[in-house]
């Protein structure tokens, strides 16, 4: 910290915080804490919870609190570099420092703790930061749970440390790419045991999240007992027509013509329509909206399986349509 008072202050739906100390957790990965003034709380948030963060480039990314959410006086966020991203994480990175005073939103949750008999977290990489406030939340509360923290190397995992030191240590098992065979992560074994009360949570890359959620359906685990948050939107091979289509906004029956290279949401705004965004990967659901006539293409990560089903409501960011026309409720 560089001598600036810590402020926190809302500025309409964003809250003005100062960064009170930043650090490289391991390689790649960069630690902030923002906190408040004169000790007032900040708003409260449950483990699971992500806050969104506008960059000094203008980006706005969302990143997962790490903290104990009984922490009412400070958000605690791990960044982990990536080359070829949007620039987000670069920002972070090059860009914010201690002192600094920073826009986020208020901490919203979807990926929440369920009431368990015994909670099962795999954390992959920087997928750490959710599964770390679980971990401690689970332990205050007098949950029974297992960690598993996988890395590509020690020099890698952030909160390694934290974790050895931690009142929990004897319930976190490590795993690195490099370490011996012994030490790699078997998925087969983690999971063989499901159970109706037994819930598993699973953040990191998209290809060691698919990898457990593809084992643990093996293994015979319910869809409802396995939870996820993916950081992007993961890469699929999307086979339904990507043509043009029309939106028609209830309230003023304007129609929009979304081309093939457009989101809907682009279109929207092209055409003077105020659109609320924020991840526009349909990872966040800032951008959800009613549906009341026409079938969406659902293709976000926040609808759950039986709400896209409804094809009542979609994300406009990344969704598109199956039908020629679309009626939203805008």
């Amino acid at each position: 910290m560089n001598g600036s008072s810590a402020q926190i202050a809302e500025v309409g739906s964003w809250l003005q915080a100062t960064v009170v100390s930043r650090k490289i957790l391991a390689e790649g990965v960069l630690g902030l804490v923002l906190q408040s003034a004169n000790e007032n709380e900040l708003p409260p948030f449950t483990a699971g919870s992500h806050v969104d963060l506008k960059l000094p480039n203008g980006v706005i990314r969302q990143y997962s609190l790490c903290n104990d959410p009984v922490e009412r006086n400070r958000y605690e966020l791990g960044i982990m570099l990536v080359a070829d991203g949007g620039g987000g994480s670069r920002a972070a990175h090059n860009n914010v420092h201690a002192g600094d005073v920073v826009l986020v939103r208020a901490p919203r949750n979807l990926f929440r703790l369920k009431p368990a008999k015994q909670s099962l977290l795999l954390a992959g990489g920087i997928g750490i930061t959710p599964i770390l406030a679980m971990a401690a939340q689970l332990h205050r509360e007098g949950g029974d749970f297992v960690m598993h923290y996988c890395a590509r190397a020690q020099n890698r995992m952030a909160y390694f440390q934290r974790l050895q030191e931690s009142p929990f240590a004897n319930r976190v098992k490590f795993h690195f790419d490099d370490g011996g065979p012994l030490q790699h992560f078997n998925a087969a074994s983690v999971l063989a045991e499901p159970h109706p009360e037994k819930h598993l949570y699973v953040c990191g890359p998209q290809g060691f999240m698919d990898a457990v959620i593809k084992t643990a359906q093996a293994q015979g685990w319910s869809s409802e007992n396995i939870h996820f948050e993916y950081f992007s939107a993961p890469v699929t091979d999307n086979k339904v027509e990507s043509g043009s289509f029309e939106v028609c906004l209830a309230s003023s029956g304007k129609v929009v013509m979304v081309s093939p290279e457009q989101s809907i949401a682009q279109a929207l705004t092209d055409a003077g329509v105020t659109v609320p965004l924020s991840c526009e990967q349909g990872i966040c659901g800032t951008c959800l909206v009613r549906v009341l006539e026409g079938e969406p293409d659902h293709r976000d990560m926040y609808l759950s399986e039986a709400e896209k089903a409804a094809n009542n409501q979609m994300t406009l960011c990344c969704s598109r349509s199956r039908s020629r026309r679309l009626v939203l409720d805008l």
